[in-house]
């Protein structure tokens, strides 16, 4: 039985942001250049998770000297008190108004030049949701830290036993979901739970179809700025068996 194509006419991109003063524009810059499949329009979604440098300066530079500002729509809110990553991404999600959304982190790990190959399973009415993997595929990656690495695969193969999912990298950061799924999903995890978290519910929703492809990662070292740590993987084992333990009736709002 053939596929209907699905006809998408805007993507909601989220960029959650702490401190990103320095990443900020040149990540702006890369998703302005980005022409979207299909015409496909770019709603940009900025979530300042009450940063103490100037990052907020640094976006109005951006916005107000860029002639050419290929964005469709823009939004910009600000916390006035950090409540972490997850949290950021909570309050970008309530405010998407496109039919599929994405998280774009913006500390330059992620190239937003490969939209159109999360978008493609989607276009082609395969995919609802679609996972953008570091460890599959012959994209660039650059090569960090082992043991990084290997407690990556560690959660994934964990939480694949719960969510009986074949995903290689369930803690990569572009996921593209379809909007109306994931909004009404009740989401709790304010930091870096999120990703267990909305893998463990996103798998129990009845009939989702889950994609994954090969994706580029320039990953930062910590002296760059990454700030995942240890304690975040305690946390996401934490949460994988939280989650993956639910019932679908606790799935929605």
């Amino acid at each position: 039985m053939a596929k209907t194509e699905v006809v998408i006419r805007r993507l909601s991109i989220i960029i959650p942001a702490y401190n990103e003063e320095k990443t900020i524009a040149q990540i702006l810059d890369r998703i302005n250049e980005v022409k979207l499949l299909r015409n496909i329009e770019k709603e940009v979604i900025i979530v300042n998770d009450c940063s103490t440098d100037n990052t907020e300066g640094a976006i109005n530079s951006y916005m107000t000297n860029t002639t050419e500002v290929t964005f469709n729509y823009f939004k910009y809110i600000r916390h006035d008190v950090n409540q972490g990553k997850g949290a950021a991404i909570h309050t970008g999600i309530a405010m998407a108004t496109g039919e599929y959304l994405l998280v774009q982190d913006a500390d330059l790990e992620y190239d937003p030049g490969e939209y159109n190959t999360l978008l493609k399973p989607i276009v082609l009415g395969s995919a609802d949701v679609v996972y953008g993997s570091r460890f599959m595929g012959g994209n660039p990656h650059r090569i960090l830290f082992f043991w990084h690495s290997i407690g990556n695969k560690f959660l994934t193969t964990l939480s694949n036993m719960f969510t009986n999912l074949n995903l290689t990298d369930m803690e990569t950061g572009y996921k593209m979901f379809r909007t109306d799924f994931i909004q009404r999903i009740s989401l709790v995890e304010k930091r870096f739970g999120f990703e267990p978290e909305v893998t463990a519910k996103m798998a129990m929703v009845p009939g989702v179809r889950i994609y994954e492809v090969g994706i580029s990662y320039y990953g930062r070292t910590f002296a760059e700025g990454k700030k995942i740590g240890w304690r975040d993987g305690f946390r996401a084992i934490y949460c994988i068996l939280k989650y993956g333990l639910l019932t679908t009736k606790s799935l929605m709002k």
